[in-house]
């Protein structure tokens, strides 16, 4: 039972690894453009996604393959390569008849306080929305039309340990374990809805071994216990031993910083959900897999404290 992660190198790349290899298999493929060993026994294939012989030969005697890739926050990358990208990982699953998992953002959802579940409209707000709305069109078209057997897994903003990269690390996780204050964008008093990224990873690990999980989207098992930024930095700072001092940047000031920054720029279309509440729904799948351990955000952020602790001293 081959199973291949493509875009291995990143962070739920790195944590599906680990969890296929505890829970599932030892015959574990790691395709990236530079793959690195995760588990002693895991098979590197260098590969680049945007070349469609290349994307071939690595889902080539798979089982099942797990699409974790993830591209810089560049707008016009994304818009160049994301369609590309699906449409090789499609025609070399619908080639070597190999079942497809999916991990996909929300940033196609209204950017609302309605509560989203996995019916959710596709309404964009701008250019890396609108191209994550149309590869997964593509991919739900494939899967209609009976090419390829697949299942979208799809998770909120995350946080997590290792090198997970998301605004929530970068902002507020790093800055408060560096002794600096955490940053928030443009409100600290809307809920928030985050999942951890060991949770996400095994959470499609245990989609992509179930049958009739195959022809849907998941919503990915979160917290339902959500907090405000504000309350989540004096949680944070509780565990860290820390000040909880942050500072809420507004949105002139972040129109500045892109400015001087490319990823700020590239975040810029997403500031409206960091206006309203963020009401991710998983009750799909908590319900289809009750015995699922969803890690709560206390123990997510002591976790992170004790490995950057061990990793300093």
């Amino acid at each position: 039972m081959m199973q291949t992660i493509l875009g291995a190198s990143g962070q739920i790349g790195r944590e599906l690894a680990l969890h296929l290899k505890r829970d599932f298999t030892s015959d574990v493929r790691l395709v990236s453009r530079r793959p690195q060993k995760i588990n002693e026994t895991d098979q590197l294939l260098s590969a680049d996604l945007l070349d469609a012989e290349q994307t071939s030969k690595a889902v080539e005697g798979s089982d099942i393959v797990y699409l974790t890739a993830g591209l810089p926050m560049d707008t016009q990358l994304w818009v160049e390569q994301w369609p590309v990208i699906m449409r090789n990982v499609i025609d070399a699953c619908a080639a070597h008849n190999t079942k497809l998992v999916y991990f996909d953002n929300t940033y196609m959802y209204p950017q609302t306080d309605k509560p989203q579940k996995e019916d959710a409209p596709f309404e964009p707000n701008g250019a890396k929305g609108r191209v994550r709305a149309d590869i997964a069109t593509m991919l739900l078209d494939a899967m209609a039309q009976d090419r390829i057997q697949a299942v979208i897994c799809r998770a909120p903003e995350f946080y997590g340990p290792g090198k997970t990269q998301s605004i929530t690390n970068s902002t507020i996780i790093d800055n408060l374990l560096a002794g600096k204050p955490a940053k928030v964008f443009l409100r600290d008093d809307v809920l928030r809805t985050l999942i951890y990224t060991p949770d996400a990873s095994r959470a499609m690990a245990l989609l992509g071994k179930t049958p009739d999980a195959y022809g849907q989207t998941w919503h990915l098992p979160c917290d339902d216990n959500r907090l405000t930024y504000q309350q989540f930095i004096e949680l944070a700072a509780d565990i860290f031993g820390v000040e909880a001092n942050y500072t809420v940047l507004k949105h002139w000031q972040l129109w500045l910083a892109g400015l001087f920054n490319k990823t700020v720029r590239g975040a810029a279309e997403l500031l409206p959900r960091y206006k309203a509440d963020n009401i991710f729904l998983s009750d799909k799948f908590k319900s289809r897999f009750p015995d699922f351990q969803v890690t709560s955000l206390r123990q997510g952020l002591s976790t992170i404290f004790e490995e950057r602790s061990r990793s300093s001293e």
